[in-house]
């Protein structure tokens, strides 16, 4: 067993949030960004930093969840780390971290899980400004032009100079954070974050700069941003020659089963009356082969990689949100869609004479990209002629951008 030195810092990870407006199934912290979970992104963040006790806060139920997250990051510093179970609030499993703080610790940073991409450098920055007396929290300067509101009335300016936006990690000398949630608790006051805990307890707070990787995830949008910073991220080898701009084809194929519930969806559009499809969305095969053959040609993976079981906010989802995030990637990417042809194969629905509106839909999702559907049977052969299921092919034409 390696013997590590007691560190003076602790960081609560606070994960126990229910992620109602990420549109999950699951708490927030396990939804994937890419192959790993908003908590791991974070964890591994914490681990790169230097050294300090790490007390994860879950949801109850998902302790487990987050002690295999918390291993998998900490690898052979799994000492440091621990779970606790959260409360109902944010701070009641603030309150949770606290009382698993050990004795040496006398610094405590205070750390929302949902701002995953959380630089080391920042989490060390802020760890090194607390004092004695002062907490710290990161914080950007407010870009945007404000306005005071009164319904649907502007009523006046907000000066911006004045104003910061706040993020975490919070950090806080222990003794005086612990005495600022007992004025809280014996108050029975409920605050947004910890350092506005800290100050109603007459304590002073600064703040030192933040860093715009550092933003919450709280929106599908901001999942999305997510991803895209990652794949920037990724290393590439500098010993491959760039491939030529050229115009780029790509492949998809999908099949899925009869046998989901509500309408059938296909292609875009809702068909009442018709078999539904099963799947983890809303099993429009048509529309996910497009999303492969698309992502395929141009080499950013998989339907099942950016929308798959690992990302539950994805399920029961329709044809246009899959493909104008599809277009979205392929344009940050630097591409232009051209066009896209695809071929079904099954004995229902009756496609020909829906096939103008069918294509109008798709067409409209990409933004406007050329799609055009054809179906055939297949003379009673295999599980579509069987009436089983339906079997899609896809293929896309994308040309790099100016």
């Amino acid at each position: 067993m390696t013997v590590l030195p007691v560190p003076t810092t602790a960081i609560i990870v606070v994960a126990a949030g229910s992620g109602t407006r990420l549109g999950a199934d699951a708490p927030k912290a396990f939804v994937g960004i890419d192959a790993r979970s908003v908590l791991r992104h974070a964890l591994d963040g914490i681990f790169a930093a230097a050294p300090m006790q790490v007390i994860v806060v879950a949801p109850a139920g998902f302790e487990g969840d987050a002690e295999a997250e918390l291993r998998a990051a900490a690898g052979d510093r799994h000492e440091l780390g621990r779970v606790v179970t959260g409360g109902e609030t944010r701070q009641q499993s603030v309150a949770a971290g606290l009382r698993a703080l050990w004795g040496d610790v006398t610094t405590v940073l205070v750390h929302d899980a949902a701002r995953a991409l959380t630089p080391p450098a920042l989490i060390d920055a802020v760890a090194d400004a607390v004092d004695a007396g002062t907490g710290v929290i990161p914080a950007l300067p407010v870009v945007d032009t404000l306005k005071r509101v009164d319904g649907d009335a502007v009523v006046g300016p907000v000066d911006r100079s004045e104003l910061a936006a706040a993020q975490t990690p919070q950090g806080f000398p222990r003794a005086l954070l612990e005495q600022a949630y007992a004025v809280a608790a014996d108050a029975g006051e409920e605050y947004t974050d910890d350092a506005a805990l800290f100050a109603a307890a007459d304590l002073p707070v600064r703040h030192v700069a933040g860093d715009e990787r550092a933003f919450k995830i709280t929106t599908p949008a901001d999942l999305d941003r997510a991803r895209r910073l990652l794949d920037a991220a990724a290393p590439v080898s500098h010993a491959e020659t760039p491939a030529p701009r050229l115009p780029r084809v790509g492949v998809g194929t999908d099949v899925h089963a009869f046998g989901g519930e509500g309408n059938l969806w296909l292609a875009g559009l809702e068909w009442p009356g018709e078999r539904p499809l099963s799947g983890h969305s809303d099993g429009d095969a048509v529309a996910h082969a497009i999303v492969d053959a698309l992502l395929g040609a141009a080499g950013l993976g998989d339907i099942g990689q950016h929308f798959g079981t690992a990302h539950p906010e994805y399920a029961g989802a329709h044809a246009e949100v899959f493909l104008a995030s599809t277009a979205q990637m392929l344009a940050e990417a630097g591409f232009v869609i051209g066009n896209v042809s695809v071929q079904f194969q099954g004995n229902s629905p009756r496609f020909s004479p829906r096939r103008a509106e069918a294509e109008r839909a798709l067409s409209a999702a990409l933004g406007g990209a050329t799609v055009s559907v054809a179906a055939t049977t297949t003379d009673g052969l295999g599980f579509p002629g069987r009436g089983e299921g339906i079997a899609v092919t896809a293929v896309a034409l994308i040309v790099p951008a100016d």
